[in-house]
């Protein structure tokens, strides 16, 4: 009597666990006898890649459009005062410095914005 206990307990346990596993999540999966399996969803590790990618091209398109918008010698004139200020402006107007995609976001966008 007190084997078939223990076995009901350990029968508890695992699927205590295995619920705490479908707990963040689960796939079902039919198999090939028809049979649906459920899987835990495994959770995602690493850098989101897409969420990166739109955050430097916001950036990139944000500089052109105030490059667009200003004008060069403006812009560098701006760039010039931000640069003389504290270690954060500095570094503000380091990543801010003109380059290569966001003048092509400039030529593009700014005729538009006059």
């Amino acid at each position: 009597m007190a084997d078939t206990f223990e076995d009901f307990e350990t029968r508890l346990r695992r699927i205590g666990r295995k619920r705490a596993k479908l707990a963040n999540g689960y796939t079902s999966v039919v198999g090939k006898d028809g049979l649906i399996i459920v899987k835990p969803r495994r959770a995602r590790r690493g850098i989101p890649v897409k969420g990166l990618s739109l955050l430097v091209c916001g950036f990139f398109g944000f500089k052109g459009l105030l490059l667009g918008h200003l004008g060069p010698e403006t812009y560098n004139d701006r760039l010039t005062r931000l640069s003389s200020g504290t270690p954060i402006e500095q570094a503000g107007a380091a990543a801010l410095a003109p380059d290569a995609v966001s003048g092509w976001v400039a030529t593009r966008v700014g005729p538009y914005l006059h």
